[in-house]
């Protein structure tokens, strides 16, 4: 769901491919980063924003490593004419702990006309990635909430979103953030036992163990409080983890409109990402799963010969392996659509 620690090797060769690259003809896509002051985090966030552009910017390569494709857009393109509407993009962790690694879904939703800000939750990839600052979920939604404010109140964008048009899309741990700006809150006491079952979440709670983080001596109190944000009318959550952490009672309360997708099989779908207990919970929950997909499929498409390479350096974790024989190209045109077409309705920008 998040770390592996055989992924963590992966993590220092993906730093040698953070460069951008060029690509052979320009997307209708422009990417820029903005910074976000967060005082809980007593610093500014680096933001990344996608949306759409005109041509006129210098051709990148984000989220590009040794084993994913990474996806294209033009760097400080001009913006293309209008308002649009903006999806909050709140990224995992591990592997998929930058917003470039979810350049595949933020770049699908800026070419369909949507500005896409995602800020890079401290700590929870790339080369400063720690534990301590991965299981401090609370912090997340202030980041979110945090980009929201650099990106509508000021600077280049201010102009070109609408403030009344606001979502939030959330994939793996980035879907428990989502749902905390719903309004669903954390249970202070489940967060402190996740990792009491290194089983619960192998992936995660090894890692947790192997750095020496003992979740019961942190003060967890700060979890337990309301993260939702009154600016954003709808919500949306992609294989989200960790889901049994949240306070059942509090899920009444979340008025929003909130998609839950899971990726999997009914039954394949591991207890701490199934989350079709808490979409029933919400007044206006809904749920839906891809059978053939898996929680690796949020990762980008993998490059030739990236499942020997990683064989090769002992990663046992099936990195490039999808549900069934459905190529990752195209559930993520899935996904991709199914994104537009939830947050084109539910914030009135239908297409």
């Amino acid at each position: 769901m998040a770390f592996s620690l055989k992924l963590l090797k992966l993590l220092t060769l993906l730093a040698a491919f953070s460069s951008p690259s060029h690509a052979e003809s320009a997307p209708a896509v422009g990417v820029r980063h903005v910074t976000a002051h967060a005082a809980a985090r007593g610093g500014d966030l680096d933001v990344t924003v996608w949306y759409p552009a005109q041509v006129g910017g210098t051709i990148v390569t984000l989220g590009d490593g040794p084993f994913f494709a990474g996806t294209a857009a033009q760097s400080e393109a001009p913006l293309a004419d209008g308002r649009f509407a903006l999806v909050l993009l709140s990224h995992g962790a591990g592997l998929g702990g930058t917003p470039e690694a979810m350049s595949w879904m933020a770049a699908g939703l800026a070419a369909r006309g949507f500005v896409v800000a995602a800020p890079a939750h401290p700590g929870n990839g790339g080369a400063q990635r720690s534990a301590e600052q991965t299981m401090k979920l609370w912090l997340r939604p202030g980041d979110i909430r945090a980009t929201l404010d650099a990106v509508t109140g000021a600077g280049a964008f201010k102009d070109h979103t609408d403030a009344d048009k606001v979502g939030v899309l959330g994939l793996s741990m980035g879907g428990g953030t989502a749902l905390a700006l719903a309004g669903g809150r954390i249970d202070p006491t489940r967060l402190a036992g996740y990792c009491d079952d290194v089983a619960r979440n192998p992936s995660l709670c090894e890692w947790v163990k192997m750095s020496g983080l003992d979740l019961h001596a942190m003060d967890m109190r700060p979890a337990g409080d309301d993260h939702s944000d009154l600016r954003i009318r709808f919500a949306m959550a992609i294989d989200p983890a960790p889901v049994d952490v949240f306070d059942p009672s509090s899920l009444a309360g979340v008025t929003l409109p909130v998609d839950i997708v899971n990726l999997g099989k009914p039954g394949t779908i591991p207890e701490t990402a199934r989350a079709d207990g808490l979409a029933r919970a919400m007044p206006h929950g809904r749920y839906q799963t891809i059978g053939d997909a898996s929680h690796f499929s949020l990762f980008g498409i993998c490059k030739p010969g990236a499942a020997a390479l990683a064989a090769e350096e002992k990663i046992d974790e099936p990195i490039c392996k999808d549900g069934e024989d459905r190529s990752r190209q195209d559930i993520h045109a899935q996904l991709i659509d199914m994104a537009v077409e939830a947050f084109g309705q539910e914030l009135g920008e239908e297409r």
